[in-house]
């Protein structure tokens, strides 16, 4: 979308981001609307992208992986947002909340079973941590664990988790100790070919469509001791430098969003004629672009921000929440008025910001709900004792 705030990107981050937009264009474009209107997953186009290199982009080349930097990780999910936020919904639940997650915390032996094949696409990776009682309030799930011999039992049941239906690998949270609170839970590598783990459900969604959502139960769930990961008892240590990283990275989607809003908003704005004047003539719909395009570049800088706070200090909410927070309010409002400019256009599913704007949505409420990362940043200003 012409001229926008480039903040130091190196030669390398260009030629990723160029190469990214030049593949989802030719791979993903066509089968955008497929997956909204059928809920339809491209498997196809997700394996494409692992044997490109775009799925283990913060993974050791030595594990088949890019080697880069969270940054690397969301230009290429800004670049897949435009196109179809929803699978840039999988690929970050995959690239970040599961491959990511497990290739930090893995021992040795757990990232060379598990890493490579999940860089490279080969299988697909997903975080469980939401259940139907315990949403915001992550921590106060139900799903145990107990320690068998050999063996930990899961049982319970996630809710909402994206890439549940079709993810072979996932990173699982469970208490194994229910009287230590928070401090009891621990994290587990699943497989869906254990014994007892189905997907009881998909789940059909408003908007991110094409992203499979699922409704997972562990019914009596043998996870050899192997898998679990890190330490007992620590799950939530890894629960927290995630999610704020999962926050910084996944709030390039909304910037994808804002980004395409804005360049067809342009587009139509130049072509279509109202009382013998293009409407980008009139001054209304001038300010609508120019705040569009506001709304964007101070997300931008925010998502920068978060990114370089996370790069160094994994345990400080307070940049992801505010960069995720004020993108994922500022994508839905962009997507509105992105609707208002084409008019009745807009409104009909035949062009993509109908879509654009139902996706938006997600944003304020996953990675925890804008009202809760509102209560991170607020705490973390004012110190101990405002709990």
């Amino acid at each position: 979308m012409g001229e926008t705030v480039q903040l130091s990107l190196s030669e390398e981050e260009r030629s990723l981001q160029e190469s990214v937009r030049s593949f989802v264009r030719k791979e993903l474009a066509p089968v955008a609307d497929k997956m909204d209107r059928e809920d339809f997953w491209p498997i196809d186009v997700f394996r494409r992208m692992g044997a490109q290199g775009y799925l283990g982009v913060t993974v050791p080349t030595e594990l088949e992986g890019a080697g880069l930097d969270y940054v690397a990780q969301a230009l290429i999910l800004e670049e897949i947002a435009r196109i179809s936020p929803a699978f840039a919904l999988s690929v970050g639940a995959h690239s970040n909340l599961c491959l990511d997650n497990l290739c930090r915390n893995a021992s040795a032996e757990q990232r060379k079973k598990y890493v490579p094949s999940l860089a490279k696409g080969e299988r697909t990776g997903a975080l469980a941590l939401t259940e139907p009682n315990a949403g915001s309030d992550a921590v106060s799930l139900q799903t145990r664990a107990e320690r068998k011999g050999g063996h930990y039992v899961l049982n319970g049941t996630k809710q909402f988790i994206t890439n549940g239906p079709v993810a072979d690998t996932l990173l699982v949270y469970a208490k194994t100790d229910p009287s230590r609170g928070s401090r009891g839970i621990s994290a587990f590598i699943v497989e869906k070919t254990f014994s007892g783990f189905s997907v009881s459900r998909k789940l059909d969604k408003m908007g991110m469509r094409g992203s499979p959502t699922g409704e997972l139960v562990f019914d009596n769930v043998e996870v050899p001791k192997e898998n679990l990961l890190g330490k007992e008892n620590q799950g939530v240590e890894i629960v927290m430098s995630g999610l704020n990283v999962e926050r910084a990275v996944l709030a390039a989607i909304p910037l994808g969003i804002m980004d395409e809003c804005l360049a067809l908003s342009t587009k139509y704005a130049q072509e279509r004629e109202q009382f013998q004047k293009k409407i980008g003539q009139f001054q209304l719909i001038q300010e609508k672009l120019a705040n569009m395009y506001m709304q964007l570049e101070a997300s931008r800088g925010l998502v920068w921000a978060a990114l370089d706070a996370v790069g160094r200090d994994k345990r400080t909410g307070r940049p992801a929440c505010a960069a995720l927070t004020y993108a994922s309010e500022a994508s839905t409002r962009v997507a509105l008025e992105a609707i208002q400019v084409h008019g009745g256009n807009g409104y009909m599913r035949d062009l993509p910001v109908e879509r654009l704007m139902r996706d938006a949505k997600l944003l304020e409420i996953g990675a925890g709900t804008s009202e809760i990362r509102r209560l991170v940043i607020a705490r973390e200003l004012l110190g101990p004792g405002f709990d």
